[in-house]
């Protein structure tokens, strides 16, 4: 079974930082890549970060400069540090794994992790 397990949102204070982890379990394609999205209440869900099979790695405009998306050497922990927070960036965060190719697209992830909520104050 194929589980993803996000941790690590929380409160903070803009200009504050926050790491995001994902645990990911029961994937035995190492094609696949994995991405963290963000969705906040009667707005679409978006492409934050992504990180594929070959450790390359893509930002949203909103996230260049300021979110670092990194993973451990078995890619089963994904990891999205992010700092100088904006109000802006409250949301509930996800990540997903996908093997199509999808990149920040969030149509074509297979697998969800439920999502951890970061509130940013202003």
């Amino acid at each position: 079974e194929v589980q993803l397990v996000e941790s690590g949102g929380g409160l903070v204070q803009a200009g504050g930082s926050l790491r995001l982890s994902c645990a990911v379990s029961g994937i035995t394609d190492d094609s696949y890549a994995v991405g963290w999205f963000r969705q906040v209440p009667g707005k679409e869900r978006e492409g934050v970060s992504c990180i594929s099979h070959t450790d390359t790695k893509y930002y949203a405009d909103s996230a260049k400069g300021r979110f670092t998306i990194s993973s451990n050497n078995a890619k089963n922990m994904v990891y999205l540090q992010m700092s100088s927070l904006k109000p802006e960036d409250t949301a509930v965060y996800y990540c997903a794994a996908d093997s199509l190719g999808s990149l920040l697209s969030p149509l074509g992830y297979d697998y969800w992790g439920q999502g951890t909520q970061v509130t940013v104050s202003s």
